[in-house]
């Protein structure tokens, strides 16, 4: 190995073992364990990984991609549907069944069925959350 490529080599290694999370697993949200969230209550866990995308008011955005608005959405009518996209995810929208526990899923779920502008009052629960799980 020359001079330089040893170097480079050197300083890969030391970046490595300065920065652990690089060697963490990920699930395929992009998430390692280290990074779950720890709030348990729907409007945190919104806060914390779904307002960047749809936005504070819940009213999406155009732009890298397209994110739909939550408010006032009626597909959000059905719980079954807004449980399997937080777990499955669809196109833009991650698969976050391994992100978040059942108890998160159904918090979060529950969060946006009764916010923004929508009213479904029909909530859902752990065994909707668990029946979505592959």
């Amino acid at each position: 190995m020359n001079r330089i490529t040893s170097f480079a080599a050197t300083v890969a290694v030391a970046a490595f073992a300065a920065f652990p999370v690089f060697g963490q697993s990920s699930d395929s949200t992009g998430f390692g364990d280290a990074s779950k969230i720890q709030s348990r209550d729907g409007a945190g866990i919104y806060a914390a990984i779904c307002r960047g995308c749809h936005m504070p008011e819940g009213v999406g955005a155009v732009g890298a991609g397209k994110y739909p608005a939550l408010a006032k959405n009626e597909k959000l009518e059905a719980g079954a549907y807004p449980v399997v996209m937080v777990v499955k995810g669809q196109k833009a929208m991650p698969p976050l069944g391994s992100y978040l526990d059942d108890e998160q899923v159904t918090a979060v779920v529950n969060y946006i069925r009764t916010n923004f502008g929508n009213n479904y009052t029909d909530a859902v629960t752990v065994e909707d959350v668990q029946a979505a799980r592959p």
